[in-house]
């Protein structure tokens, strides 16, 4: 069968990506999620794997058959694709026979929205699922996608997921409630799996806090190496994907920016004097500053938690922030002095923070879904800041068990 040149030099390029960026490892998000929806899309921050499960979705579509006329990888920033619109490329594969047709990196393309919409609306038979930036905007514009689109958020690797891609093991997630009740027969469960291929928990967990929340670990041999790549990919998300999402973010917004950030990787987690952090700065007034966090934020640089009882004030000045997860910190820190603490701190929050309500109480580090309040440490912190309190734990780091209301931090990254 003749194709039209679109179509053909598309066809090449998707076939091409289908090969090269395959995984035999599918992650939690795409067994939990199945993207079997008319419209979806994925957010999320760089090197999470966005790409990867766009791939993995395609090719479990057509059976493992890369050269399958079903489907399309189309990488939406690149120049055999810059030649044609996204509904151009659509409409064309549509004439051949396409049925499932994926969007990378659609934040890169001027006008996805409007692009998305209309190919919605004209190909009712055709599926479509698209990835972006966690700063993608969906709700906003004229092209208003979120009546259209089921948008799945996703995230970096979790312990879990890092234990299972190192040593080929499988293991269920769990959830809060199970950590909080059958702690010790779960993390003993798990550590005689990892102690029959002769590993121990401590030491992988260690390794994961450094470099395991983002897959492209594998790709490198050094831990410097990796580091070094994790912090350009942030300066990255803060000079172009923003500026892609925000087009009016002039050079001296962005310089600003990352100046804010150079102030958080230093301090983290504090709460904001935000006079002072407006003066080093040089930002003008609150309500900016306030701006710049979110930027931040939902570009997966940093996270910021509020006081119980106000986390829905967007008004109100974060009580403390960290940065998103313990990869950023060892790769931000200034000369990589890394404060034990902070790493703990900033595990409990990113990984507990996904899927469930955190907020800074009076008393103790954390408080989970408004009722489980959480003192997290090493492995001499003690009951007296939270005593006396109901529904109260310890999250603790270098043990491999625990005991009581004292639980292995390490088990918390088994939630998802």
């Amino acid at each position: 069968m003749k194709v039209s040149p679109v179509i053909d030099s598309i066809f090449t390029l998707s076939r091409h990506f289908l090969k090269i960026y395959n995984r035999p490892y599918v992650r939690s998000f795409l067994k939990k999620t199945g993207l079997n929806d008319r419209f979806a899309i994925i957010v999320g921050q760089r090197g999470v794997g966005k790409s990867t499960a766009l791939i993995q979705h395609l090719l479990k579509y057509s059976k493992g058959d890369p050269f399958s006329s079903a489907i399309l990888y189309v990488q939406s920033d690149h120049f055999v694709t810059n030649q044609y619109t996204l509904y151009e490329i659509a409409e064309e594969f549509t004439k051949y026979g396409g049925e499932l047709i994926c969007f990378d990196e659609v934040h890169k393309y001027k006008n996805w929205s409007g692009d998305l919409k209309s190919i919605y609306d004209t190909f009712p038979d055709l599926k479509i699922v698209a990835s972006g930036s966690s700063i993608l905007e969906i709700h906003k514009g004229s092209h208003d996608l979120s009546r259209r689109a089921i948008v799945y958020h996703m995230h970096g690797m979790s312990f879990r997921e890092f234990i299972e891609l190192s040593l080929n093991l499988k293991f269920s997630n769990v959830t809060i409630d199970n950590i909080r009740t059958d702690h010790l027969q779960i993390s003993h469960d798990i550590t005689k799996k990892i102690e029959a291929k002769g590993e121990k928990i401590l030491p992988l967990f260690k390794d994961y806090l450094k470099f395991g929340y983002y897959p492209y670990f594998l790709e490198f041999t050094e831990t410097s190496q990796f580091q070094i790549t994790l912090e350009q990919q942030v300066h990255t998300t803060i000079e172009s994907d923003l500026m892609s999402v925000y087009p009016a973010l002039a050079g001296e917004s962005i310089r600003k920016l990352k100046k804010l950030l150079s102030v958080i990787s230093a301090n983290v987690p504090f709460t904001p004097d935000m006079k002072k952090i407006m003066r080093i700065v040089n930002i003008g007034d609150g309500r900016t500053l306030k701006t710049y966090f979110k930027y931040l934020e939902d570009g997966g640089v940093i996270r910021q938690i509020r006081k119980a009882g106000r986390e829905f004030d967007s008004l109100e000045k974060p009580e403390k922030i960290y940065l998103n997860n313990t990869n950023q910190l060892y790769a931000l820190s200034p000369a990589g002095n890394v404060n034990p603490g902070t790493v703990q701190e900033t595990f409990f929050a990113n990984i507990v923070g996904m899927e469930n309500k955190l907020s800074i109480p009076q008393k103790g580090d954390f408080l989970v879904d408004d009722k489980f309040l959480f003192e997290v440490g090493g492995k001499n912190k003690t009951r007296k800041q939270i005593a006396g309190t109901s529904n109260s734990y310890l999250a603790v780091d270098d043990i491999e068990h625990g005991h009581n209301n004292k639980i292995p931090l390490w088990l918390f990254g088994f939630k998802y």
